[in-house]
């Protein structure tokens, strides 16, 4: 059995049934999770179904040829790598095939000994890719796809990295915004661990939607005995308990106007009162609030103090959606699973299938990265086997995943270009940190078409976004 074997899925096409089912043989002896299929068509539907990292095809089929195949896969599966079958006479034709996207070729009759050394040499060359991004990440002190138990590699996460060591050992109140599930509790409680004055004082947080307004002015700023009932001794508040550390306030925006009141005299004086007292008690507290409602719309509508906001707002960090980083989607669920697996009563999952890897990362997720996780440790419960597949998936989100897929297919051409065109833009700009005259030199463009395709695509292109 080959060792490198572990977890490779390869598909057999070819509608000699003699050779598939040879193939077939000699690649689970070796380990391999094989697969046939006897057209093109019936393995691009198991394509679509299971994903495959290797595709064995005939080059001349009746219903669909290896060429057509080949060029379906390369626009759908990118990461798939297919080796072709050809006879002796077509090699020029297998050689074009490369051209295209193939990885190599064999030629009939197919020799065992040939057929296992490219797929080692696809197996080894993955591995050194791999072993290549783990080195790069590395050696880029500025990219980290962990930091203080968040999780993400992509640009905006790495601005928010950089954000919280930047603020971390200011006196300055922080506004957390963005979507529930997020992770604002968790940017909060990496600020207060890089604080160098507060990381080893409290760090106290609240969640203040889920109490109502008598109960949550007792927990922030405390009471004394006989204030109300059930006041049967004096408590201190959270405020108290927090004194020299860092309070986070999570859904701020529930605070009633009498609360909002005394939350703004602790940010100018740091001073309050607890409930049924009159002796005022002085704190030294970092706020760090947070709220996954438009401030500034509440404001309007007369809800929220405009002078707490901005004492609130001197420091803001939005968090971004889980959609608008899908590139980190993996990276989560394989965290996830580690996470959940020392949990698992010795059942570990170790992969999920490029199928249900597809779906994951076509879904919109609006619980964001807080619904992916449950989705996560829901598949590991239902999985009976080492990996996570489809089936055990929720259905809703299957279904959510192929209508995207299927709008995907309506996009025309045009569409379909000016993505990876939008993508060198940005990543351009970034690389340096906005400048529009180094970016169109850059691109070997001159400025004015640069600032059209600026205006096109509705990019950001101030010096601050790309910092």
């Amino acid at each position: 059995m080959n060792i490198n074997a572990n977890g490779y899925r390869i598909l057999i096409v070819d509608d000699e049934s003699l050779v598939r089912k040879s193939l077939y043989e000699v690649l689970r002896s070796e380990g391999y999770i094989a697969s046939m299929a006897s057209d093109g068509y019936e393995a691009m539907q198991k394509i679509e179904e299971k994903g495959f990292d290797i595709v064995i095809t005939d080059m001349k089929m009746a219903k669909m040829d290896g060429i057509d195949l080949l060029r379906k896969i390369k626009a759908r599966h990118a990461d798939t790598e297919v080796i072709m079958i050809t006879g002796y006479g077509n090699v020029e034709t297998a050689v074009e095939a490369m051209k295209i996207g193939a990885f190599d070729y064999v030629t009939k009759p197919i020799n065992d000994s040939e057929i296992k050394i490219i797929i080692n040499k696809i197996i080894e060359r993955n591995k050194l890719i791999r072993e290549n991004i783990s080195l790069r990440r590395k050696l880029d002190k500025n990219s980290r796809d962990r930091f203080y138990g968040l999780i993400g590699a992509d640009t905006k996460m790495q601005k928010i990295y950089s954000m919280v060591e930047a603020i971390a050992d200011s006196r300055a109140t922080v506004l957390l915004t963005g979507d529930s599930g997020t992770g604002k509790r968790l940017i909060a409680q990496a600020i207060h661990a890089h604080d160098c004055l507060r990381k080893d004082k409290p760090f106290v947080e609240v969640s203040c939607g889920a109490l109502p307004e008598t109960l949550l002015e007792s927990e922030l700023f405390g009471h004394v005995k006989g204030s109300f009932t059930g006041a049967i001794k004096d408590r201190k508040g959270r405020f108290e308990l927090a004194d020299t550390g860092t309070i986070f306030l999570d859904e701020i925006d529930t605070f009633s106007p009498s609360l909002q009141v005394k939350l703004l005299r602790i940010l100018q004086e740091g001073e309050f009162e607890r409930v049924g007292d009159t002796k005022t008690n002085k704190v030294d507290v970092r706020i760090i609030a947070a709220t996954n409602q438009p401030l500034e719309k509440i404001i309007k509508e007369g809800k929220f103090r405009e002078d707490l906001y901005y004492r609130l707002n001197v420091i803001s960090i939005e968090m971004p959606k889980l959609r608008d980083r899908r590139g980190d989607i993996k990276l989560l669920a394989e965290h996830f699973i580690q996470k959940h697996n020392k949990h698992a009563n010795g059942r570990k999952i170790t992969s999920i299938t490029k199928q249900a890897m597809n779906i994951l990362e076509k879904n919109e997720w609006p619980g964001n990265v807080r619904e992916l996780e449950n989705v996560i440790e829901r598949a590991m419960v239902l999985s009976s086997s080492k990996e996570i597949d489809r089936d055990v998936l929720p259905e809703a989100l299957c279904k959510s995943s192929a209508q995207a897929a299927d709008a995907g297919k309506n996009n025309s051409l045009k569409e379909i270009l000016e993505e990876p065109e939008k993508e060198i833009l940005l990543r351009t700009l970034r690389d340096v940190k906005g400048n529009k005259k180094k970016a169109a030199s850059k691109l070997g463009i001159n400025r004015t078409t640069l600032y059209n395709k600026i205006k096109k695509y509705n990019l950001a292109v101030s010096s601050d976004e790309f910092i």
